[in-house]
């Protein structure tokens, strides 16, 4: 990085939040990239953190052509939200994770350019997702910030992150490492709401059925009362006209 600029040498330099280029290179590297994107950031939601996809990470303060633009980055620290780009110097924190989408066509910029770039801006961990799997072996490889070298991720999951990795189709699946519990990607959120709710409705229905049978059950107890009271009085009658006739009532069962 380079040393600060005076500000008003800053205020004339112009960072592009936009190259004109398409977000990824097919329906499925679009798809892996915005499910990571949206699990990861339901997963920070409440941390000092924020989650970036394809916006252009500027790394060298008075050079807007030194950038590049991960596919989905992972920074801590930093005011949640969302941002048109990210400025290390600005920001002052270093994306924690980077995942790319990687292909066969991108293999020499993910593999190399990338690779070294991150590795020396001390990335803790660059993930290589090939949802087609073109070349990279089981789809997905990782590297980890060992000193200032990265070096094979070979246990399946993220430390900064505390999760584990697991390939799901042309997916990436991530699971709690506390609890073991899977982060659902949207339509899984939206399924398991949707059971949710039909859950509750028909806890509400049962709830209900119970509430009218205890109201029959008291309805019925009322008239059993009040045919009790009714058949009291009409003993209470006769025995009133059997003295009226000196009878001994008490032979009245």
């Amino acid at each position: 990085m380079t040393a600060t600029l005076p500000a008003s040498v800053e205020s004339e330099i112009f960072y592009p939040s936009a190259d004109g280029q398409p977000v990824a290179e097919t329906y499925d590297h679009l798809y892996a990239l915005l499910t990571t994107l949206e699990v990861l950031k339901q997963y920070l939601a409440n941390r000092q953190a924020t989650v970036l996809g394809n916006q252009f990470l500027y790394y060298a303060q008075g050079f807007p052509k030194l950038r590049v633009a991960p596919d989905v980055m992972v920074i801590f620290d930093v005011a949640p939200g969302g941002r048109d780009n990210y400025k290390i110097w600005e920001e002052g924190q270093v994306p924690r994770v980077i995942f790319e989408m990687t292909s066969f066509g991108t293999k020499g910029q993910d593999e190399i350019f990338k690779k070294t770039l991150y590795e020396q801006l001390g990335v803790k961990e660059y993930w290589l997702f090939d949802p087609k799997g073109e070349w990279v072996e089981q789809q997905l490889r990782g590297y980890r910030l060992r000193g200032e070298i990265y070096e094979p991720i070979e246990d399946g999951r993220s430390e900064p992150l505390q999760l584990r990795l697991v390939i799901e189709g042309r997916l990436i699946g991530f699971y709690r490492e506390d609890t073991g519990e899977k982060l659902l990607i949207p339509n899984e959120l939206a399924e398991a709401l949707g059971q949710e709710v039909l859950a509750r409705q028909q806890a509400e229905e049962l709830v209900e059925q119970e509430r009218q049978r205890a109201e029959q059950e008291r309805q019925r107890a009322e008239q059993e009362r009040q045919r009790a009271e009714q058949a009291e009085l009409q003993i209470e009658q006769l025995k009133a006209r059997l003295r009226s006739l000196n009878i001994d009532s008490d032979t009245i069962q």
